[in-house]
């Protein structure tokens, strides 16, 4: 075996097979930066151009590709909190939080480094593991698949810190959205309402995209500020990217904790990256000390998912190259490309071809350094555009998130799903409302489904007697009700302390104003209401689990709602023992005051600037020191740290004015063609609505345009989505096809 070893290492290190291999790694860098690309289109791009070379130099070439996109995917996502991939989702908590308060060198470092170790981690596994762990792969069944969905699910109660039921209800939702679709079981269609789009279920690119990406953007146009925020003072040195490699080092144990994780999870076939980097980043949060500071710009969120995301290569390739089983879309292209070069995936990769295996293995492993040893290099140049105009920078990078959205499923629906859960995403950001939740019950649901379904055929109930799925449902059960049961503890403690002191607690409720959360809650209570009653009408196969969802959602919803209508007033005395008791338990329940209690340091939505935690702490002190109450939520106006000179109005119009724009821009598309209204839109943007010159506003604008022709028209050979104009004139569209 280890003859094997140092003969594949000889393979590769043949210095046409390196330069290939460099030529891999750089494409796979552009593709991760460009959002909605990733390794499934570098893989589908460069396949065809293999045909003619040797096996080694072939999987030199792809795997150097697909390794990389993982790691400058976190490019975008620290700049403009726009996720390069879903996998680079949870990044984005704490990696754009850090460049507004200008340390993205720092966060790229780190993040860097994390990868660079996450990847040479999940390569050694893959050499290490592939023997010992076929018959733990083997014995892993849909009913054990089911209950890790389960467990990821549970990651909810610490994806929502503060406010547990908002999340719950939140998820729920998106369980609800993962379920829109042609159903596997009947065939019925669910909640499509004669859209054709929706048959095959909602894209997962255009909805974080959405979610993430669309308020991040409008945050910034609201506050006409780049994306630094901060500036270093004066006689204080800036952070570098070697502050971060330093951090990466000081927290080696959470990037090896985080490492083994992803690629453990990456091997088992259905868990993708957009579920791996959450379970990661939630894994840190509860394990890491002092977690109040997750999603307010913590280093240690950017090294927990980075780490995972990109040990999650080497798991994913076990048992693809060991079972022929792919864990991924991208892993059943690349099963094409070994049958291709006449490799069988199976037993004989382990002995046939086992240099075929260590050249995988070691071409993941010089990848990952040329990846990171790249851009590390770069850092310096990545991080000067968080100083760049915002005049100049939005135009052009809602251009590439429209593009990237596109590019999903290639069908007018993904531009409007974007539009669409741009604004819920802004709208929540604004209400405190926890965005984590929704992307994950988007991604569980449907293989929630599917497992539950085929564990029950195959095992009836006795599914949850397994021994395997007993642990990791234990598992989950802690993850919920852990906080719970410690912040109890910590609430009788509280009381004990009160009561020692004679104030005697007061559970007097009273109705609240009403305002914009309690109108939100309320919409959402009635969407989730339609749904259900669309929903009676189905087979009892097709309607389970949206109506199980939908039940769930609609229990949160009351709950939240509840907690919205009613607030109680709290003596000064009992406030200045446990402000964060009397915020979160308007209901005087005491296990969900305890877990409130308990996450009393988190940030509310564990979102990216979602809360000022300490202003608003402070001011509920205020108000509940002059007899006032106050709840869990707080004033959108003080959220995502704007500035104190724009009010509540000013915020609200800006932000209406943004999306006009960016849902005029798709209206205009439909008309002229997409690229042709991505190129009026920057100009009038850049021009009108931020004070750019007129030269510099059609510099950019006619460059960025030719720049995505390119990219996506000639590369990718993207076929634009069709527009009236080209209806209308037919030979305008078969000359340039853009209309």
């Amino acid at each position: 075996m280890l003859d094997a070893a140092l003969h594949a290492l000889t393979l590769i290190l043949d210095p046409l097979r390196l330069g290939i291999m460099l030529g891999g790694v750089l494409l796979g860098l552009a593709l991760g930066v460009v959002p909605g690309l990733g390794g499934i289109v570098g893989l589908a791009l460069l396949i065809p151009f293999t045909y003619h070379l040797d096996g080694y130099t072939a999987f030199a070439l792809l795997l150097g590709m697909a390794a990389v996109t993982t790691v400058s995917d976190f490019i975008p996502a620290v700049l403009f909190g726009v996720p390069g991939t879903v996998g680079a989702a949870a990044t984005v908590l704490d990696g754009h939080p850090l460049a507004k308060q200008g340390h993205a060198r720092r966060a790229f470092g780190a993040g860097y480094a994390s990868s660079l170790a996450g990847g040479i981690f999940g390569a050694l596994l893959l050499a290490l593991a592939i023997p010992v762990l076929r018959l733990i792969v083997l014995y892993i069944g849909s009913a054990e698949l089911l209950a890790m969905c389960i467990f990821g699910l549970s990651m909810v109660a610490t994806l929502s810190g503060k406010a547990p039921m908002k999340g719950l209800a939140v998820a729920s939702f998106g369980l609800m959205l993962s379920l829109i679709g042609s159903d596997p079981q009947t065939g019925t269609l669910r909640w499509t309402f004669g859209t054709l789009y929706l048959w095959d279920h909602l894209p997962i690119v255009p909805v974080t995209l959405g979610i993430f990406a669309l308020p991040e953007l409008a945050d910034m146009a609201i506050e006409r500020t780049g994306i630094a925020r901060e500036r270093p003072q004066p006689g204080v040195r800036a952070s570098t990217q070697w502050d971060g490699v330093r951090d990466a080092a000081r927290h080696w144990w959470l990037i090896l904790r985080c490492s083994g994780l992803g690629a453990l999870l990456g091997a088992v076939p259905g868990i993708g990256s957009a579920v791996i980097d959450w379970m990661a980043y939630g894994h840190a949060i509860r394990t890491e000390k002092n977690p109040e500071n997750f999603g307010k710009g913590d280093i240690r969120g950017v090294i927990a998912s980075e780490s995972s995301n990109n040990a999650k290569e080497g798991g994913h390739l076990i048992p693809t190259v060991a079972f022929g089983m792919p864990a991924g879309a991208s892993m059943a292209l690349l099963l094409s490309a070994f049958i291709m070069h006449g490799f069988t995936p199976g037993p004989e990769m382990l002995t046939k071809h086992l240099d075929v295996t260590y050249t995988i293995i070691w071409t993941l492993t010089i990848s990952h350094i040329m990846g990171a040893v790249i851009c590390l290099s770069g850092s310096s140049m990545f991080s000067r555009l968080a100083t760049v105009r915002v005049g100049v920078l939005i135009p052009l990078v809602i251009a590439i998130v429209y593009l990237g959205a596109f590019n999903a499923s290639q069908s007018w629906g993904d531009l409007c799903s974007l539009v669409l859960f741009g604004a819920v995403g802004w709208i929540m950001k604004r209400l405190n409302w926890p965005r984590p939740p929704l992307i994950l019950g988007l991604v569980l649901g449907s293989i929630f489904e599917r497992y539950y379904f085929i564990s029950h055929e195959i095992y009836g109930m006795g599914l949850f007697a397994r021994p395997v799925v007993i642990v990791i449902l234990l598992a989950a059960l802690w993850v919920v009700l852990g906080p719970t049961i410690k912040g109890l503890r910590k609430t009788l403690r509280m009381r004990s302390h009160s009561t020692s002191r004679r104030t005697a607690p007061s559970f007097k409720l009273r109705l609240r104003g009403f305002d914009w959360q309690i109108v939100f809650t309320l919409a959402l209570t009635a969407l989730v209401i339609v749904a259900m009653m669309v929903a009676r009408d189905w087979a009892f196969a097709a309607r389970l689990m949206p109506m199980t969802s939908a039940c769930a959602a609609l229990v949160f919803c009351c709950i939240v709602l509840i907690e919205q209508l009613f607030t109680r007033d709290v003596p000064a005395t009992e406030t200045t023992v446990s402000p964060s008791f009397d915020a979160a338990a308007p209901m005087g329940d005491l296990a969900m005051a305890g877990a409130s209690a308990h996450f009393s340091g988190l940030q509310s939505s564990v979102d990216p600037q979602s809360n000022v935690i300490a202003k608003a702490n402070a001011n509920a002190n205020a108000n509940a020191s002059a007899g006032a109450s106050f709840g869990a939520h707080g004033d959108p106006s003080l959220h995502d740290g704007l500035a104190s000179s724009l009010d509540t109005r000013t915020i609200y119009l800006r932000g209406v004015r943004f999306f006009a724009s960016v849902a005029g821009a798709l209206a205009t598309a439909a008309v002229i063609g997409l690229l042709p209204a991505l190129l009026i839109f920057m100009l009038l943007v850049a021009r009108f609505e931020f004070g750019e010159r007129w030269r510099t506003s059609a510099v950019l604008s006619i460059a960025m345009t030719i720049a995505l022709w390119l990219v996506f028209g000639r590369i990718f050979s993207t076929p634009w989505p069709q527009s009236l104009i080209g209806d209308w004139l037919p030979w305008l569209r078969q000359l340039g096809g853009l209309v």
